[in-house]
């Protein structure tokens, strides 16, 4: 599926244009003073087509979250733009907010934290249609429809949140979800802290819902396994930013980020002869400090194939067949023929450098500024003497 449009051909559903968000970091007694900021996201671009699951995957801290509650506007951004059906919501007050929370709604992680445990199921997912002027009549029928609709029974609205299993709390925050009719739900790890059995079943629900309801997904994960089953396509995030963006069975087939490669190396086979006879892709560290992250490429840290060019100048995002980018200087599961090829990607973090896989000095796009691009230090001396020694991965 393109990167570019929806599935009827019209704009997007979301676009996210260079968004930040920084955590301050607060010092004093009696005045704070603001010492640091932790780079939670970093300058991410990515869109959401209508109908299409986005499946975002990375390690704990990589930013997955925070991306997900800016898009649904529980946090405020830092820098950049949200647009949802081409209407800028970066800034909006609470008031002005009242459509999106209809239109976009949230599942979080945990089932239990996020359950009132004094309030009965149905009140839990009757509130959202009172807040939102539903009819207080139809309230009550509503409430059981959904219920047996995610899987539960309608008599149950009178259970409190302590007396059901994790998947059956898990279907009840899906249920409130689905209340007010969204068109968008933002999934946060939705199936990390069930059984591997109530996973598949959560996800089989989820895949009948957006079919029902036209529904589009945020699909927020660390397990690629699972990611894999329900995505139209992926992005990969490493410490708050984006690093590789593919249609989600071209990235599992040919990842070209040695981070991405390393996530699929840690998905278990089920063969116990094939999972052990696999070359195994092994990190070597720990992420570093979102506080200060490293120059150039953030995984060149932890990286097996990094040079000296990784750590002084940011890869962007270049874009290969398929609308397949990817940010690496030395990418891997690509010829020649097809890194001579690749084209600078306007997805690209305004803080990286124009330098392209193969050397070259991507030109000055239109509707890029040429201050933009004298901002990016590419040191082409070095980079030239580092692309000629390493030999590009097949």
């Amino acid at each position: 599926m393109s990167a570019e449009g929806s599935r009827n051909g019209g704009a997007p559903l979301v676009e996210v244009e260079h968004l930040k968000l920084y955590f301050p970091i607060k010092k004093g007694v009696l005045i704070d003073r603001t010492i640091g900021y932790v780079h939670a996201v970093d300058d991410v671009t990515i869109t959401l087509n209508e109908g299409e699951t986005l499946g975002i995957v990375g390690e704990s801290g990589s930013g997955k979250s925070t991306l997900a509650r800016c898009i649904v506007r529980l946090l405020t951004p830092t820098e950049g733009t949200l647009r949802y059906r081409g209407q800028d919501i970066t800034h909006l007050g609470r008031r002005d907010l009242e459509p999106l929370r209809r239109e976009a709604q949230i599942v979080f992680q945990d089932p239990v934290s996020s359950l009132n445990p004094r309030k009965r199921v149905g009140q839990i997912v009757g509130v959202p249609m009172r807040l939102h002027g539903i009819e207080k009549d139809t309230i009550g029928p509503r409430v059981r429809e959904l219920l047996a609709r995610v899987g539960l029974n309608p008599e149950h609205v009178n259970r409190f949140p302590h007396e059901f299993s994790g998947g059956q709390r898990q279907r009840i925050g899906v249920a409130r979800a689905l209340a007010v009719d969204p068109r968008l739900i933002v999934l946060d790890e939705p199936v990390s802290a069930l059984d591997v059995s109530i996973q598949a079943q959560v996800i089989n629900l989820l895949d009948d819902l957006q079919d029902d309801f036209g529904l589009s997904y945020f699909f927020i994960a660390h397990d690629l396994s699972v990611v894999r089953h329900v995505s139209d396509r992926i992005a990969v995030m490493y410490l708050g930013k984006v690093v590789e963006l593919s249609p989600a069975k071209e990235l599992y087939d040919k990842p070209i980020h040695p981070y991405t490669e390393a996530l699929l190396a840690a998905i278990p086979i089920p063969d116990p002869d094939e999972n052990r006879a696999r070359e195994r892709v092994v990190l070597s560290g720990e992420p570093p400090n979102p506080i200060d992250p490293p120059s150039g490429c953030r995984f060149h840290t932890r990286c097996p194939h990094a040079t000296e060019i990784c750590a002084q100048v940011e890869p962007p995002l270049a874009e290969y067949a398929n609308g397949h980018v990817a940010a690496c200087h030395h990418p891997l599961s690509v010829s020649e023929q097809e890194i001579a090829a690749a084209t600078y990607s306007s997805l690209s973090p305004r803080s990286a450098g124009r330098l392209m896989p193969s050397g070259e000095e991507a030109p000055v796009g239109s509707g890029e500024s040429d201050a933009n691009a004298a901002k990016a230090d590419t040191r082409v001396a070095v980079a030239e003497s580092e692309h000629a020694g390493p030999e590009q991965t097949g």
